[in-house]
């Protein structure tokens, strides 16, 4: 099991966790379908969950003329479940090198590891087409800890990310989030634009990947060669 994970287990408890760490808030219907266990079973483990301060409920808009319906979704404290173990370290590294050196040395500090980590990831990635380019890293991230997925809409494609290792370092540092944009770019060799964030607000870390586009000096070469 990841080291993401060792604080989940696959008890009742710790699926419920990862269902609302994935898909946002859920309400009891939703989460029996998943679990396919009873209401009263859930209701029991969300209980567990909401005296423990990771599951808070709250009142979902009616749909219709329906009346308004109750979901539950995870407190800030469950963002710890997914954290790596050293983020206490690593923020306060962060700053320290900040106070240190400035941001205009830490900045290009932060690009030469998002190489370093792009260099490991983009062998597994030769000749393999765009779309399974992103189902590998999608392998690749599980491996490292991070629920994430690939979905395919109209003519791009996104990788979600439902939890962040280093949350309190990317809510801390916004470049944190934009060196895995770059580092993934790098990677897929498409265009990578960051959506949504979960630092943000948001349930879960988007990234809408798209074919890589000509740079200037390619489109000048075509042109100069279509001038000839």
């Amino acid at each position: 099991m990841s080291m993401l994970y060792h604080r989940l287990d696959e008890s009742p408890r710790g699926q419920i966790i990862k269902l609302l760490q994935r898909n946002g808030p859920m309400g009891i219907k939703d989460l029996r379908q998943a679990l396919g266990v009873s209401d009263t079973a859930i209701r029991q483990q969300l209980q567990y969950l909401i005296a423990d301060d990771l599951v808070v409920a709250t009142t979902a808009p009616a749909k219709g003329r329906g009346r308004p319906g109750r979901v539950y979704q995870l407190t800030e404290n469950a963002r710890h479940l997914f954290a790596c173990e050293c983020e206490d370290l690593a923020l306060a590294l962060y700053n320290e090198l900040l106070s240190e050196f400035g941001p205009e040395v830490v900045h290009r500090l932060l690009d030469r590891v998002g190489q370093k980590m792009a260099s490991q990831y983009k062998p597994r990635m030769r000749g393999l087409a765009l779309q399974e380019r992103v189902r590998m890293y999608t392998r690749l991230l599980d491996e490292r800890g991070i629920m994430s997925e690939m979905s395919e809409q109209e003519d791009v494609i996104v990788l979600h990310e439902y939890n962040c290792p280093y949350h309190e370092l990317a809510a801390a540092h916004g470049e944190i989030c934009e060196m895995e944009q770059k580092m993934l770019a790098e990677v897929l060799g498409a265009d990578v634009e960051l959506t949504q964030k979960i630092v943000d607000g948001h349930y879960h870390c988007a990234f809408v990947v798209k074919p890589a586009s000509e740079s200037p000096q390619e489109q000048e070469s075509v042109t100069l060669q279509s001038a000839t």
